[in-house]
């Protein structure tokens, strides 16, 4: 601002002063007049100044004299747009124009100032005046074309307007505001006064106008990009229509506009009575007063009939630019059209514009579409005020669905697009639409306020009667540049005109498309916009190209063809006459001729036609074939592959001819040739006689009186027949042919004889015969004699046809006669033996079955007295009697005894009497049941030996002695008083014979000879008797026994080892000589071979030498070294039987060799006596104890050690384990660890080591933790954890875990939370604690750690803590919004912005808008925190204009329900911690009133034309009030009338609706306080109305311009229907009901399938990033299931823990105040270094700044410092001198090295990487030069000094004596002959990880040392300090500079420096150990930067 004040004070005062810039200018006259507008002045004064001939210096001295300008006073001289003028500019002022003198370029204006301007009318007048006359016809319809020429002016105002382009037309017609007056009013971007006044002139066009003040300015036209559909805006053209428009509608136009870059409001007034005036006072007609005045300023408006126009110029207040169009002088007739016709052309301006309104794509009512496309921006509203308390009638043109083209593109099914090509870049987007044939009418779209002409009459071929679509209409309706041409069309195209041969496609086709022309501006138009010059001319020249458009894309085809196709396509897949419903499959039509049309067909049950419904089944007659059919409806047919429901034009049905009976045929008809004339009854009747020709039944006759009855029984043999038959109609009359339709000669018929037996295996045709008709006797049959079988029989006579022999005709059978009879059985003459189970067994009884039969072999019933004969040759064979059931002689009790060694034998059966008496049958026997027993071998008695099997076998024989065999024959065998030996048995079930004891015998002690008995039985059949026999058993001669001896020598007598005998043996010795022998089971030695040899097997000994075995030797036994426990051996011989003999050896120990020290415990704690006692004994070599040792040898016994405690050492011998017992062993007053402690007697010695242990605790210390005091931000944890160590008293750590460890606050406001309150120790007796959560006021407090064991203290230390405020933890919210506001129901919220304020009292900031939310809910406050219905709603993002530190909800949606709602936000800390602000209750109100209705809708009424009062009754009680759109009450104080009338939905007159009650058409009820009570209202008796037919009660109020509430009701005269759709009503208001339910569920899923939609997207757009980041790592191509995903994770995550385990670089230094506002942080967090050498080097040097916060403020800085009562160090960068530093390092000029140094020198400010901050970082590390102000200030320099001044830069030597501001503690002064810490480094490393580490800011320049000579005050105690722990060699490193170079160094400040370096060398620095260190760190190089 300050800036523009002296760039235009420079413009405005430099005529004061003489120049020489400016020169004089020659030329014509120019005068200028100039208006006073300084604020001082409250009038403003205009002059005329003469500028002729004047430079600007002299005419701004002509403007200061005028107007009495001061010399000091400043002024800028601007044109009405606000251009400041400068000498350009002057020099291209023309003659007459306006400037302003202003105290400053955007002043507001005190008073409006007028600017004379000129409209003479263009020459274009002269040269276009006769092309055409705007508005040639006076009709009604050009109205809205007057108002369209204005609309265009605002679009074209509006076109590059972001956002919604506003075009409101306001008609007002309230008399009490002033005269009638119509403003069309936009939001574009204004005039100047120069368009303004190019706006009057008439015919000036846009291509023309100089729109510009200066010449200069001026760009011409510009012709705008092509857009689809031509929506250019760019539709203001001629310079013509404005001015017609507005004095064709009244006549006067006062213009109001205020452009973009100006705060001026320009307004110019032309009238007809100025324009009369000025003619009579012959004054110039075309020029005018231009006002320029200041937004809202309506001082000049004072006439009474103009007062609205104060409230439009009030409405001016805040709007950026806009334009005014207000015409006044409204014709009359203009009036009474508006108001009567609203609706009417105000969709005919929504028709002109829908494009601008709806988009490229129109007014697609489908929510779908609109979900779709991109909604226009252009917004276009109309209002009608009339009278003051009438609702004004408004509507929008974006609302109206009654346009034409609204009605073309939601009626179209499909769209065929087009583009056309005319000369040059005249181009037409081209449209056409197709609508169908639906449901017996046609969709193309009709007019609604055009009446139809009365339609043609049916034709008898017609389907329907319909109007022809599109008729004679044109096609085309013609838009230019978006805009519609309403007086030009295009009837059509050669390519898609009907064609005027009948083709394929019906003809109607062409009448059911309607196409749209979107042309740009190269096709000219008329200057009123309603006539094309020569659009059709052009668009049928030769040279013009079609193409049609496919998804965007030109197709170069023949377009016609296309056309042509895509027409098909649409009749074929759109046009629906006939509804074919129940679908039931696809068929193939083998009657059709043409292939490729037989497949497929669908199948249907039912069609619905002409609101007529015809079904399979239904009786239905031909129409216009030949014959005529009558029959019933098989299906419907239909081509193409269908499913379900569909509608087509046409199709096929079959119909089955009836009657059935007489033709049984199925014809295939279309299905227009059914005749929907003909009734059900007419055409069965038609059947019926038809019927009575055919034949019904038979007439059967026996000749020869032998008839047969029916059911009767005979026997078999009996004859059948003969048979006479005559077949008769209905009529009783006898016939031989098929009757047959008109005269044809029908089919002869046959009779069908058949005799069926009914056999048990099923239906047998016996006889069959057919029989020819005679004219003698008519059917006839001879006799048959062929029935002999038994059973039931049916005798069939069947008519049957000639030709065919078929028995039924037209699915129906012929008739037909059947006789049922049956033949029984004859007397007995033979007989047959039934089946005999065989084999049978020996004396077994069983049964002969006979069965006798007749001579047909049919069973026959025995005859009296019979007796049987039985005959056998093999066999003996008896009978015990005879038994007789039915036609079966059984004979009982046949036995048969004898051998069985032949299989089958004969069986003779006599039966005497028969014709037939004998049999004879084949039988097989078997053994019979078990008898006895045989044994073999059958001697008295048998000799065995002992140990080897005997073996008997056993068989068992039947009665006849024949082996027999079965169940559970066991045979079971048993030694008697011998229990050793087991019982035996055999199973002989299969076989009858088996063998027993065929194991060996196992028999004990059999020294001598022994004698046994065998017994032998059957255990299962008792009555066969045991057999026994005698065994004599001997001894056994296999080994029975091993014995084993040893002998010492051939001499002694052999010493023998008995079984299990023990022997003591010296540990370690060998027992040898041993031998074996073996005996059998009589005691008798057997002598031994090599074969028993070799079964001989010891246990102490795998490999036994075969010869010494062979002669009885046994190996030697090595006894164990260990005197411990029994050791047993064992000798077998693994023959059979195995026999072993064993024996045991105890070993003994030998001499003493070893001392031996037994102990339980090898540590003990100092102090402590070692539990357990020690044990000490003597041991052989193999340390067998052995008993050397005695009570005597105690005191001969001695124990030392280091450190052990002999005072309380007892040496004693224990008797029960006769060993010596030492105790007592105690170490005091050393270090843990191990101790050795020494053993000894006589010469034996032995150590035993054992742990000391640290001692008891005693007292806790602190081992590490954070710096002390703790300072730590409310809230938060303390980063750096306490470590504590366990001591004893002689200060060892004592990992004694017994100890537990808590940490306790000492007083009760402090609260603390660590992540382990209380532990114990670990096992090196340390405990580490993280405070994780402080919680106190602000101040110190203390914190003591306890420690205890068992029930006893342990001394621990105390923590003193400093808590501070938190800045970022939130502890409370604010909420401001716009209390007063008042909200209505269904709008807006205000803007609430809610602030977070933290503990400190300052706002949050960076508070996560997603953890915010604003809960609303319907009722009063709920308490704390709201119901849990309540609806929540997020916060938006903040403007720029906004505060960042504050949250926003705008934009959100007010409830639609009026009343008391609360709202309350609430501010997510985490899971579980929220911060809720306070409840406010708000009220919303109900919005605009558009309706009355009810508030629960009421069921349909359903009335009837009686005299009963209730059957009349429309309402009993309806309750209506004035509502808004939300169903809210909102008629507060609005009363009036409320007038019910009746109007019908159907169209009938007048005089057939019916009347209320008092014959009155209309009903009125009082309406109060927006409230109105129906009440009675019923119908009149006897009143008009048709019956069944619907009508609409509407509830009309007379107040508010209301839409009413329409009630549909039906009326019947028949009392039941009444009651019956009464019913019906109420069930299809409650289904009515449950669809609303249903559709708002329905909403609701959509709204969540839509946000779902939401969400999928913008998961996809992650997915997609996601892929590109992959892809650019290179990981996309590896990662293609979820497997390899996962495997890639898991890599991923082992090399990043791999990367954790590494060691890094970690500051410990804590920074609890980097949170806070302001504040970067300590120095030590702020950067990192990537090099590990490098950051070495850096953080020693910057070693006393590590702990310095840096702040942005001094204000926070000051906060800092006295939160921590001044023990911190602050650095507020505020006083920071930052200077840019550019200067290289020291082997750089001018960009090149001028030498190679050693290494890679570099800036240590390079090798800093800032993670934060890095512009005020880069301020802070690099030089610092402090403000200049006064020293003894902290609080800085004043926000206002900061702000406007700035001080010159000082000497350096100055900076370098006040460096900058820093507060606090400063580090220690560094000793003498150090360096001190500080300085810059120039660091010559490589690059690595960048791990976390610190590093500092403070970087001077670098400058590097001389080698060979030390630096002053660099020596090696600084060196020791900056790198401590290193305590190697002093070692000298070379500086990597040259000596040439090094002399253009400067000396080091004010110190003394050596002779080289005053000279200009460079000094090495050396230190004493540090050197050696730093040069193996890849040659660390040092560089000291100068400094004065």
């Amino acid at each position: 601002m300050a800036e523009k004040q002296s760039q235009t004070k420079t413009a405005g005062l430099k005529s004061c002063q003489p120049s020489s810039s400016s020169e004089v200018v020659e030329g014509p006259p120019r005068r200028i007049r100039v208006f006073d507008c300084r604020p001082e002045n409250k009038q403003v004064s205009d002059e005329v100044v003469d500028a002729s001939g004047k430079n600007l210096e002299e005419f701004l001295q002509d403007v200061s004299k005028v107007f009495s300008v001061g010399k000091k006073e400043t002024y800028v001289l601007t044109t009405t747009d606000r251009r400041v003028i400068d000498d350009d500019i002057f020099d291209k002022l023309e003659h007459g124009i306006t400037l302003q003198l202003l105290r400053t370029a955007d002043q507001e204006l005190p008073a409006p100032t007028q600017e004379h301007i000129k409209y003479v009318p263009h020459y274009y007048t002269l040269v276009q005046s006769g092309m055409y006359e705007y508005y040639a016809s006076e009709g009604q319809k050009s109205l809205p074309y007057a108002f369209a020429e204005l609309v265009d002016n605002s679009l074209s105002a509006t076109a590059k307007r972001e956002g919604h382009r506003i075009i409101d037309i306001r008609l007002l017609f309230d008399e009490g505001q002033g005269k009638h007056a119509v403003a069309v009013i936009d939001n574009g971007c204004g005039m100047t006064s120069k368009q303004l006044n190019n706006w009057a002139v008439y015919r000036l066009s846009k291509f023309n106008r100089d729109s510009s003040t200066l010449h200069s300015d001026h760009l011409g036209y510009v012709r705008p990009s092509p857009v689809p559909r031509s929506l250019n805006s760019d539709i203001s053209f001629f310079g013509v229509g404005g001015k017609q428009a507005v004095f064709y509608i009244g006549q006067s136009a006062r213009i109001i506009t205020k452009p973009a870059a100006s705060p001026d409001v320009h307004e110019f007034v032309m009238s007809k009575e100025d324009f009369e005036r000025k003619e009579k006072n012959k004054e110039d007609i075309y020029c005018g007063v231009i006002r320029n005045r200041k937004p809202g300023d309506h001082a000049h408006i004072v006439a009474e009939d103009e007062l609205f126009l104060q409230a439009l110029i009030a409405e001016e207040d805040g709007k950026d630019s806009f334009t005014a169009v207000v015409i006044t002088g409204i014709q009359s007739d203009h009036i009474t059209y508006l108001k009567q016709y609203f609706h009417l052309w105000t969709r005919e301006l929504a028709h002109i514009y829908h494009y601008y309104v709806h988009g490229i794509h129109g007014n697609e009512l489908s929510q779908s579409s609109k979900d779709n496309y991109k909604q226009s921006d252009v917004d276009i509203q109309i209002t009608l005020v009339e009278k003051a308390g009438k609702q004004p009638r408004s509507v929008n043109l974006r609302d109206v669905s009654t346009d034409m083209q609204t009605l073309y593109i939601n009626s179209s099914a499909a769209s065929f697009e087009f583009r056309v090509q005319a000369q040059g870049d005249a181009t037409v987007e081209g449209l056409i639409r197709y609508h169908p044939f639906l449901y017996d009418r046609e969709t193309y779209p009709q007019d609604p306020y055009t009446s139809i002409g009365p339609a043609d009459e049916e034709d008898d071929e017609c389907l329907v009667l319909n109007p022809e679509g599109r008729g004679k209409r044109p096609i085309f309706e013609c838009f230019w540049n978006g805009r519609l041409i309403p007086y030009t069309t295009v009837s059509e195209f050669e390519w898609c005109a009907r064609p005027k041969k009948a083709g394929a496609l019906p003809a109607e086709c062409y009448n059911r498309i309607s196409g749209v022309l979107f042309t740009n501006d190269r096709f000219p138009v008329s200057t009123n916009k309603l006539t094309f010059m020569d659009l059709e001319l052009q668009l049928r020249d030769k040279e013009t190209i079609f193409t049609r458009v496919i998804n965007g894309q030109d197709q170069r085809v023949k377009i016609q063809r296309e056309f042509t196709s895509w027409l098909k396509e649409c009749h074929e897949q759109y046009d629906k006459q006939i509804k074919f419903m129940g679908f039931q499959g696809v068929t193939s039509r083998s009657d059709v001729s043409t292939k490729r049309l037989q497949h497929p067909w669908a199948r249907f049950s039912s069609i619905r036609w002409d609101g007529k419904t015809y079904k399979a089944g239904q009786h239905v007659k031909s129409l216009k074939t030949l014959p005529l059919l009558f029959g019933t409806i098989k299906e419907f047919l239909l081509y193409g592959d269908h499913e379900g429901d569909v509608f087509a034009t046409g199709g096929y049905v079959q119909i089955a001819l009836q009657p059935k009976e007489l033709y049984d045929e199925v014809r295939t008809i279309p299905i227009l040739k059914i005749d929907r004339q003909a009734t059900t009854a007419a055409i069965k009747r038609n059947i019926e006689d038809e019927l009575a020709k055919l034949p019904v039944k038979l007439k059967v006759t026996w000749p020869e009186g032998t008839p047969w009855s029916d059911c009767e029984t005979r026997p078999v043999g009996t004859p059948l027949g003969p048979i006479q038959v005559e077949i008769l109609n209905k009529k009783g009359e006898a016939i031989s042919r098929l009757p047959m339709g008109g005269n044809a000669a029908g089919r002869k018929f046959l009779m069908e004889l058949k005799v069926i037996w009914h056999s048990p295996k099923g239906d047998i045709q016996t006889n069959s015969h057919i029989g020819v008709h005679s004219a003698k006797w008519d059917y006839w049959f001879r006799k048959m004699e062929n029935l002999n079988k038994l059973g039931k029989y049916t005798l069939h006579l069947q008519t049957i046809l000639n030709e065919s022999n078929s028995t039924t005709w037209a699915g129906k059978q012929l008739p037909f006669h059947s006789l049922s009879f049956a033949l029984k059985e004859g007397d007995a003459e033979t007989f047959s033996v039934g089946a005999i189970s065989t084999p049978l067994q020996v004396g077994v009884p069983f049964s002969l079955s006979l069965e006798l039969k007749d001579e047909f072999g049919h069973p026959a019933h025995p005859p009296p007295d019979l007796k049987p004969k039985l005959e056998c040759s093999s066999l003996e064979v008896t009978h015990e009697g005879t038994a007789v059931s039915g036609t079966t002689f059984t004979i009982k009790g046949v036995r048969a005894r004898g051998s069985v060694t032949n299989k089958v034998h004969t069986l003779k059966v006599v039966l005497e009497g028969l014709r037939h008496d004998s049999q004879s049958v084949q039988i097989s026997m078997l053994p019979g049941l078990p008898h006895s027993l045989r044994v073999h071998p059958d001697e008295e008695k048998i000799t065995v030996e002992n140990r080897t099997a005997v073996g008997f076998k056993v068989e068992v024989l039947d009665e006849s002695n024949n082996i027999t065999t079965h169940s559970k024959l066991i045979v079971r065998s048993q030694v008697v008083g011998v229990p050793e030996v087991p019982m035996e048995a055999v199973d002989c079930s299969n076989t009858g014979m088996g063998q027993l004891m065929s194991k060996p015998l196992q028999l004990k002690n059999v020294r001598n000879e022994q004698l046994i008995t065998v017994k032998f039985d059957l255990p299962n059949h008792q009555m066969v008797s045991c057999v026994e026999r005698a065994l004599r058993v001997l001894p056994s001669s296999c080994v029975c026994r091993v014995e084993v001896y040893r002998l010492e020598g051939q001499r002694d007598a052999p010493m023998l080892l008995m079984n299990l005998e023990r022997i003591d043996w010296t540990a370690g010795d060998a027992l040898g000589n041993l031998f074996y022998r073996l005996y059998d089971e009589g005691e008798r030695e057997i002598p031994i071979t090599p074969e028993l040899a070799q079964k001989i097997k010891v246990n102490w000994s795998a490999n036994m030498k075969g010869v010494d075995v062979a002669q009885g030797r046994l190996p030697p036994v090595c006894v164990p070294t260990l005197a411990v426990g029994e050791q047993f051996y064992q000798v077998a011989f693994k023959g059979q039987p195995s026999v072993e003999t064993s024996f045991i050896i105890m070993p003994r120990p030998d001499e003493p060799e070893l001392l031996k020290v037994n102990l339980k415990e090898t540590s003990v704690r100092l102090g402590e006596v070692l539990p357990g006692n020690i044990y000490l004994e003597l041991t052989d070599q193999y340390g067998n104890k052995t008993d050397a040792l005695s009570a005597e040898s105690v005191k001969t016994i001695s124990v030392s050690a280091e450190g052990l405690d002999t005072s309380s050492l007892a040496i004693k011998w224990q008797e029960s384990t006769q060993s010596v017992c030492v105790s007592g062993v105690r170490f005091m007053d050393c270090a843990p660890g191990q101790r050795e402690v020494r053993f000894a007697w006589q010469r034996y010695e032995e150590f035993v080591r054992l742990r000391v242990n640290p001692g008891l605790p005693a007292k806790i210390i602190i081992q590490d933790g954070p710096e002390m005091p703790v300072q730590v931000l409310n809230g938060q944890g303390v980063d750096t954890p306490f470590v504590l160590q366990l001591c004893d008293e002689w200060d060892n750590p004592s990992p004694d875990q017994r100890v537990v460890i808590a940490v306790m606050s000492l007083s009760p406001q402090l609260k603390v939370k660590a992540e382990v309150m209380s532990q114990p120790v670990n096992s090196e007796g340390k405990a580490t604690f993280t405070l994780t959560q402080i919680t106190a006021p602000k101040g110190e407090y203390k914190l003591e750690f306890r420690g205890k064991m068992n029930s006893s203290g342990i001394l621990a230390p105390t923590v003193l803590v400093n808590v501070l405020p938190d800045p970022c933890k939130p502890v409370k919210l604010a909420v401001d919004y716009d209390i007063g506001a008042l909200l209505f129901a269904g709008g807006n919220f205000p803007v609430f912005t809610v602030t977070v304020y933290s503990e400190d009292g300052g706002a949050v900031r960076g508070v996560n808008p997603a953890s915010m939310s604003m809960l609303l809910w319907k009722g009063p406050a709920s308490g704390q925190q709201p119901p849990p219905e309540a609806l929540t709603l997020k916060s938006c993002k903040a403007k720029k204009t906004e505060k960042q530190e504050c949250l926003y909800f705008r934009d959100k949606v007010i409830p639609e329900r009026a009343g008391k709602y609360t709202i309350q936000f609430v501010l997510s800390v985490d899971k579980t911690k929220a911060i809720w602000s306070k409840q406010h209750t708000i009220s919303v109100v109900p919005s605009k009133t558009v309706k009355l209705a009810p508030e629960d809708p009421p069921a349909t009424p359903v009335v009837s034309n009686n005299n009963v009062l209730a059957n009349r009754t429309l309402v009993e009680s309806l309750h209506l009030k004035i509502m808004d759109e939300y169903n809210n009450p909102a008629g507060e104080g609005c009363n009036g009338q409320v007038f019910v009338s009746v109007k019908s939905s159907s169209g009938c007159s007048q005089k057939d609706r019916p009347l209320f009650e008092g014959d009155s058409s209309r009903a009125s009820y009082p309406l109060e306080n927006g409230e109105s009570l129906i009440k009675e209202l019923a119908l009149a008796e006897n009143s008009p109305g048709r019956d069944g037919t619907e009508y609409i009660l509407v509830f009309e109020a007379d107040i508010l311009e209301l839409t009413p509430f329409e009630l549909p009701f039906r009326f019947y005269n028949d009392v039941e229907n009444q009651r019956q759709m009464s019913a019906l009503s109420q069930k299809k208001d409650r289904l009515s009901l449950s669809i609303d339910v249903y559709n708002s569920l329905f909403d609701t899923n959509k709204q969540l399938i839509t946000e779902l939609k939401g969400r999928l997207q913008l998961a996809e757009g992650k997915e997609k990033q996601l892929k590109s980041e992959l892809q650019k790592k290179g990981l996309a191509s590896s990662l293609k299931d979820m497997s390899e995903i996962d495997a890639q994770i898991s890599q991923r995550k082992a090399e990043m823990e791999q990367i954790k385990r590494q060691p890094r670089r970690v500051c410990s230094i804590p920074d609890p105040f980097r949170t806070s506002p302001d504040v970067l942080g300590k120095v030590a967090h702020l950067a990192k270094v990537e090099d590990d050498d490098a950051a070495k080097v850096i953080s020693w040097h910057l070693l006393g700044d590590m702990d310095c916060v840096v702040t942005v403020t001094t204000v926070a800085a000051r906060k800092i410092y006295d939160d921590t009562q001044g023990r911190q160090q602050v650095m507020p960068l505020e006083t920071v001198f930052w200077k840019s530093n550019t200067r290289p390092l020291p082997h750089i000029r001018n960009g090149m090295n001028i030498f190679v140094p050693l290494g890679n020198p570099v800036f240590a400010r390079d090798l800093l990487i800032y993670p934060q901050y890095a512009d005020k970082c880069q301020m802070g590390g690099a030089e610092q030069d402090p403000v200049s102000h006064s020293a003894d200030t902290a609080r800085g320099p004043d926000p206002e000094q900061r702000e406007v001044w700035r001080p010159a830069e000082q000497s350096p030597l100055h900076r370098e004596a006040e460096g900058p501001r820093v507060w606090g503690p400063h580090p220690p002064r560094v000793p003498p002959g150090q360096q001190p810490r500080g300085a810059a480094a120039a660091v010559s490393c490589g690059a690595g990880e960048v791990p976390d580490g610190a590093c500092g800011l403070r970087l001077p320049r670098a400058v590097p040392a001389e080698p060979g000579d030390a630096a002053e005050g660099a020596g090696a105690e600084g060196a020791e300090a900056g790198a401590p722990g290193h305590r190697e060699e002093t070692r000298q490193h070379s500086c990597p500079y040259p000596s040439q170079l090094r002399r253009q160094a400067a000396p080091f400040g004010t110190r003394t420096m050596p002779n080289a370096i005053k000279e200009g060398a460079y000094q090495t620095l050396q230190t004493a150990r540090r050197w050696k260190h730093w040069t193996s760190l890849k040659h660390v190089i040092l560089c000291i930067e100068t400094k004065y």
